[in-house]
């Protein structure tokens, strides 16, 4: 494995190899000068070389394997037939759907180009309507993928090249059984390109074991620095104090349009209710909405029609929209990670953007666990007038291993809760005292019902394990029974139920 860690000089899409038509639909896409990880990865893949690239939200790595991609598809097919040439694995239909308009806008002027998306949640009869015929790109699922190929209507024998795009993301769903299956099905000489957003642990073995020799190129700068987000946190009261709080950021002027994310899909519609009462143009976007009801959704968000987007975490991959220019997370991510990708659609093209969290004090464990995973420290602001009631935990205990910061128990000594002397009445609710009173209750007499106290020789009788088994005359144990020694087995010494009946 050769790792790549030099910097590269400014270069334009033409010095990097690529066919001029392909450099014109680049530059008519409004790309002048390519990203760190696009001039490192291209003339790489152009190479045919595999490939393993760790690189943030908003890098271009789209554009990093899709241009040398479609150059290579301009050349003749190796192998005779219709099959695809390129398969694109992705995470989420969103995703999918980005990466295969991706395709198309650069390859405009190829000849005969036909990209092919498979997700679910899709009718599975113009997909296999669409595999009938040639095809050269198939950008698709795990999951519905592997449908086709059970239904036999999908050839992979062709396939070139495999991009796994997103494969941390794929992982975390589940998908690790089914990528390897899928490229088991897949000809040995495929030149295989893994793009993540890291490269160590699960993800770093499976490249390991997909790949040849592959080239490694790891892109260090953090997606905040880049994209110019401005990150603020406010803490929160209840529920009503951050209804009031986000309508009140919703009501900011510099707000274009915005993508609010909550942790549950019943949380999304509840919002988008109350958002359409306060006269926002609102829409929900979650799991449980068909393919058709999303796309719509998400192209209402490109044409303005939507100002607002209340999504799950299902949307905070595949989201492309410059327009964006705030992101809140009316619910905090479950995980450091989706706080990445959640705040990396605002701040696209070169623009600035505003990510917001609202938060409790009581869920600064997770604030912790997002300033360790940036590094960052999130601003903590306020609204004047919306101020926060709840008493700000004492300085010093820390927030997610920041010193000085809010969070955590308070430090310093503990005061011991006053005991009371052994002649004090005892109160209601009060455990009686283990050492007091114990023979005066052994001897004390006993209600009707009550157990009587253990004596000496039941202890020594029953055993201190509680066995029932009686002694005998010389103190020992006498055997258990044929049904309760487990040394005896009734069938196999000719005393089951079925040798009884015989005997009866």
């Amino acid at each position: 494995m050769t790792e790549t860690n030099v910097s590269t000089p400014s270069l334009s899409f033409a010095d990097l190899g690529l066919p001029e038509a392909l450099v014109a639909a680049v530059a008519q896409s409004g790309y002048t000068t390519p990203t760190e990880v696009q001039a490192r990865a291209i003339p790489a893949v152009l190479a045919g070389a595999d490939l393993l690239a760790s690189s943030h939200t908003g890098s271009g790595k789209t554009a990093a394997f899709a241009l040398p991609l479609l150059a290579r598809l301009a050349l003749p097919r190796r192998h005779s037939g219709h099959g695809a040439r390129v398969l694109v694995l992705t995470p989420t239909r969103e995703l999918a759907q980005q990466v295969e308009k991706s395709f198309r806008t650069y390859g405009r002027g190829l000849r005969r180009l036909k990209t092919v998306v498979l997700v679910g949640g899709m009718p599975f009869g113009p997909q296999r309507r669409d595999l009938s015929g040639p095809v050269d790109v198939i950008v698709a699922t795990p999951g519905r993928l592997m449908d086709h190929m059970q239904q036999r209507t999908v050839s992979l024998d062709g396939i070139e090249s495999l991009v796994l795009d997103e494969a941390d993301r794929m992982l975390d769903m589940g998908f690790i059984d089914d990528i390897r299956a899928i490229a088991e099905s897949l000809p040995a000489s495929r030149q295989t390109l893994l793009f993540s957003a890291t490269l160590d642990g699960v993800v770093g073995r499976l490249a390991l074991s997909l790949t040849h020799e592959p080239q490694r190129i790891e892109i260090t700068t953090t997606p905040v620095q880049e994209a110019k987000i401005e990150e603020r946190l406010m803490l929160i009261d209840g529920f009503e104090h951050k209804h009031r709080l986000l309508e009140k950021i919703l009501g900011d002027g510099e707000l274009q349009q915005a993508v609010v994310f909550t942790a549950t899909k019943r949380s999304a519609e509840d919002l988008t209710e109350r958002m359409i009462g306060w006269g926002v143009r609102a829409a929900a976007l979650h799991g449980d909405m068909t393919q058709r009801a999303r796309t719509r959704t998400l192209d209402r968000l490109r044409r303005g029609e939507v100002q607002v987007l209340v999504a799950t975490d299902v949307a905070a991959r595949g989201i492309d929209v410059a327009g964006i220019s705030h992101v809140i997370n009316f619910d905090p991510p479950r995980q450091a990670e989706d706080y990445v990708h959640r705040i990396g659609r605002t701040g696209r093209a070169g623009r600035s953007g505003v990510a917001i969290t609202l938060t409790h004090p009581n869920e600064m464990r997770t604030i912790g666990a997002i300033e360790r995973f940036t590094g960052r420290r999130l601003a903590e602001h306020v609204i004047e007038g919306l101020e926060p009631r709840a008493p700000r935990r004492p300085a010093g205990a820390g927030r997610g291993g920041f010193e000085g910061s809010r969070g955590g128990k308070p430090s310093g000594p503990r005061t011991p809760a006053p005991r009371r002397s052994e002649d004090s009445p005892r109160r209601w609710g009060d455990a009686p005292r283990s050492h007091e009173g114990r023979q005066e209750r052994a001897a004390a007499p006993r209600a009707y019902g009550e157990t009587a106290p253990r004596s000496e020789f039941e202890r020594r009788v029953r055993g201190d394990d509680g066995d029932r088994r009686t002694l005998g005359v010389s103190g020992e144990r006498k055997p258990r029974s044929s049904w309760g020694n487990k040394d005896h087995h009734p069938q196999r010494d000719g005393e089951g139920w079925g040798r009884r009946r015989r005997d009866r």
